[in-house]
């Protein structure tokens, strides 16, 4: 019979492949051809590039963007006056992503800070506050199964008296289980079994348990204590330390370099807020010297066609030369190239001024650090001047300033701190494991699961049994464990000691990186304003130059080499002075910038957003509940030792800024050239603060509206007027328009009427509701005579005293009244770019 069966099984075993070629053959060639071209019997290829099926989020600023104003766009602009407090307000409003500069949006989105990054951190489910606190939830479970069992037993003895056991089961089983922050596990469970059998042992044919017990487990040395599980959590590995406290300093680190992003998306905002301002004064000084070289070459031209002496044809040439590379200069200018404009971390931390773009380029770009869109029909105008007050910052103060509030060295110390506390975690790792464990266990027994009757009988129910209480357990004692050597213990310890060691020295790297960038910052103020003044004298004297360059050239005493040379530095010293006036602006910001106070600056803070009012009405109805605590003499009072509170973000270790008067210039050298005709230099009526800040060059030589000071008084006049700090909407004070527009500044001139004082708006940006606008350096600075108070210096050697006073600063040299000529007549008949006009009811 054996053998039959063996041969029956290697015939089924050998059949297949008997009959797997002579299948074959019914598939003949045409069909397998059919088979495998045809596209609906399979998929040909196994991956091809699909799109995903994802809802459109366009809020209106992509798909429907207007075409962007180009070169050879021929319809005027809509110029939007905007003032440089009302870009950040938008951008702080509008911006989700923050400071997305060079398109790394595009390029690595991972890399992007968003808004949202802060509540992300908050709520990980990995590593967030939340997720450390789940370890201490209480966690119920339950299981129930049927079992139904036919065994034939070999031995009598295993099955109770009978050697085929027939047998219908059920387990129920249900506990609860809560970790306290102790590190103790506590227990309880209910288990209820039921067994139906035909052994003949049985008392009865199915009976019925019931037990209740309550269970608790103490680590008396490793993983104990509320110290290490707020920092460790309910781990037992060592090096994953992962515990509220922890989860919290994630939390805190998150929200500094949530601060970064919003100080950088500030600074940026400026930075690309000076570049548009350069932009438009530059383009102004190149359609300058492009219409002063039109006129040029007009006069040329007309000498050439009728043959006269001055139009020989290389003259007419090198004229027509000079105001196409202007052409191109303005046109260059006015869109702009696809440079990299000034943005932080460009040479310096909070940007080093890029001049390489023009008005379209770097609209589109504040446009885009704005949030709002691009391309609306509308040219961003600067509406704010830059600031020609000296402003003087006080070392020692500045310098602890800095150390303290730089949001970069706040979150590492967060850092160091949360390297110290998994130290302190780790060492517990070291200690071997001892837990204390007891239980406790009411048992029941019956026939049925619940007795019916008055007077049931014994072990008739269950639940009988287990209340009366007549059955009951205990067990205690320890357990021992402890892995020999400690290995892994030490490694995390030793790890946790490397990653402290390395944290301090970021530390102090990043500490003295913030004082060799403060240093940077604080000496680029003074050469920047020093710059200014220089090119300001520069960019007068380029004029001379030219009116008397010209007036010589009419004459026949200088050739037209020299004309066209003297319009060419003209043009640049334009430039360079308005560039020298931008990079004076972002060095005083980058100061700010590097003392960590640039969102005070600003009047900015940042604050928590509001919760749902279910949330606030869930929160008093626990505070309710915990009832009132009762006050122990004896208990510990907290010492803050991981926080030192609640950070001050308006306010500032230093002094507070002191409104004052403009310094003195320095004395001049007896080489002076004499002031400018008609200006009056200070006398016993007029303060030496009162220093000239400005020249109007359209106006004649010694009229009343060729000089105004920075105060908005006449020179001369003994009165120091006030002016407050203009409300938010306001963009240019009253004084900076005088200077502009050249207000009446003779010797004799009474004082500038004062504004009245404005009651300031509510400035809220993203903060707390209901909270007044404070003036700060930003809008006190507006009326040019904000200074920060200084060290007494007095007997300090200045090494640079010769070279400072070797030359004039403010004061430009003069030519002969007879070679002035106004450079109104230099204008030409080309239409200039329209920049915003100061408001004549200043004048």
């Amino acid at each position: 019979m054996n053998r039959i069966l063996t041969r029956m099984m290697l015939l089924l075993a050998v059949a297949p492949t008997l009959l797997g070629p002579g299948c074959s053959s019914f598939m003949n060639k045409s069909f397998q051809e059919e088979f495998v071209e045809s596209e609906e019997v399979y998929q040909q290829v196994a991956h091809e590039i699909e799109y995903p099926n994802v809802e459109s989020i366009d809020e209106g600023d992509t798909i429907g963007t207007m075409a962007p104003s180009t070169v050879s766009s021929s319809a005027t602009p809509d110029y939007w006056d905007l003032s440089l407090q009302e870009a950040v307000r938008m951008a702080l409003e509008s911006s989700k992503v923050l400071g997305d500069v060079g398109g790394v949006s595009l390029n690595s989105p991972a890399a992007v800070t968003t808004k949202y990054d802060p509540a992300i951190t908050e709520a990980d489910p990995r590593y967030g506050v939340a997720a450390a606190l789940s370890a201490y939830d209480a966690t119920l479970s339950a299981s129930t199964f049927f079992e139904k069992n036919d065994k034939a037993l070999n031995n009598v003895f295993f099955g109770g008296g009978t050697r085929l056991l027939r047998q219908d089961a059920m387990v129920i089983q249900a506990q609860l289980t809560k970790k306290a922050m102790t590190g103790t596990e506590f227990t309880l469970r209910d288990y209820i079994d039921y067994d139906a059998n035909n052994s003949p042992g049985n008392q009865f044919p199915h009976a019925y348990q019931n037990n209740i017990e309550m269970e608790f487990r103490h680590p008396l040395l490793r993983g104990g204590g509320i110290d290490f599980n707020q920092l460790a959590g309910p781990s037992n590995t060592p090096g994953v330390i992962n515990g509220v406290i922890i989860a919290r300093m994630n939390t805190d680190i998150s929200l500094g370099e949530f601060e970064i992003a919003v100080r950088n998306l500030v600074s940026d905002v400026e930075n690309a807020y000076w570049d548009l301002y350069y932009g438009y004064r530059d383009l102004d000084a190149k359609i300058m010297a492009r219409d002063s070289a039109l006129e040029t070459w007009r006069r040329i031209h007309a000498l050439y066609e009728n043959g006269r002496r001055g139009g020989e044809a290389e003259k007419e040439a090198q004229a027509r030369e000079q105001y196409f590379r202007y052409q191109a200069e303005v046109e260059n200018a006015l869109s702009g190239r696809l440079l990299n404009g000034t943005h932080t971390n460009n040479g310096s931390q909070g940007g080093t001024f890029q001049s390489n773009h023009g008005v379209y380029v770097a609209e589109r770009r504040l446009r885009k650090l704005m949030g709002i869109p691009i391309n609306d029909g509308r040219l961003i105008r600067p509406a704010d001047e830059p600031s020609l007050a000296r402003v003087d910052f006080d070392w020692e103060e500045t310098l602890i300033e800095s150390l303290e509030r730089r949001p970069e060295i706040r979150r590492q110390r967060w850092a160091i701190k949360k390297y110290e506390l998994e130290l302190q975690a780790n060492e517990n790792f070291l200690m071997p494991e001892l837990d204390l464990i007891g239980r406790y266990r009411w048992r029941g027994f019956g026939k049925n699961f619940l007795a019916t009757g008055s007077n049931p009988g014994p072990y008739q129910g269950a639940l009988n049994t287990l209340f009366d209480g007549n059955l009951q357990e205990w067990q205690l004692g320890l357990e021992f464990s402890v892995p020999l050597g400690r290995r892994q213990a030490h490694a995390a310890m030793r790890n946790a000691e490397l990653q402290l060691a390395r944290s301090r020295a970021i530390l102090h790297e990043q500490e003295r990186t913030v004082v060799q960038s403060l240093s940077n910052s604080i000496a680029d103020v003074d050469r920047a304003y020093a710059v200014m003044q220089t090119t300001f004298n520069r960019r007068h004297a380029a004029r001379q130059e030219v009116a008397a360059v010209q007036a010589a050239y009419e004459s026949d005493n200088a050739t037209l080499d020299l004309l066209l040379e003297a319009q060419r530095r003209q043009a640049e010293a334009d430039s360079s002075y308005y560039r020298s006036l931008v990079e004076y602006a972002l060095a005083v910001k980058n100061v700010q910038f590097e003392k960590g106070s640039l969102l005070s600056y600003n009047n900015i803070f940042l604050a928590e957003g509001g919760w749902p009012q279910k949330a606030y009405m869930d929160a008093a109805e626990r505070d309710r509940l915990k009832g009132h605590v009762r006050n122990i003499v004896a208990a510990p009072i907290y010492t803050g030792e991981i926080s030192k509170g609640v950070y001050p973000q308006l306010l500032t270790p230093g002094a507070e800024p002191v409104e004052q008067a403009t310094p003195s210039p320095e004395p001049m050298p007896e080489n002076t050239p004499p002031p400018v005709p008609g200006v009056t230099g200070p006398s016993a009526e007029a303060p030496l603060g009162e220093m000239i800040q400005s020249i109007d060059f359209d106006e004649p030589a010694g009229s009343a509206g060729a000089v105004q000071n920075l105060q908005g008084t006449a020179a001369g006049s003994g009165a120091d007027p006030f002016i407050p700090p203009e409300p938010s909407q306001r963009s240019v004070s009253p004084a900076l328009k005088a200077a502009f527009l050249g207000a009446a500044a003779e010797s004799s001139a009474e004082a500038l009427p004062t504004a009245e004082p404005v009651s300031q708006p509510t400035a809220n940006f993203g903060g707390r509701p209901g909270v007044e606008f404070e003036p700060t350096l930003r809008s006190a600075r507006q009326h040019q005579i904000q200074e920060f108070p200084v060290r007494d210096r007095a007997g300090v050697q200045d090494p640079f005293k010769n070279y400072r006073n070797s030359g004039p600063r403010w004061e430009p040299v003069p030519i002969p009244a007879e070679k002035q000529r106004n450079l109104r007549d230099f204008s030409g008949e080309v239409k200039r770019f329209p920049l915003k006009e100061a408001d004549s009811s200043a004048e």
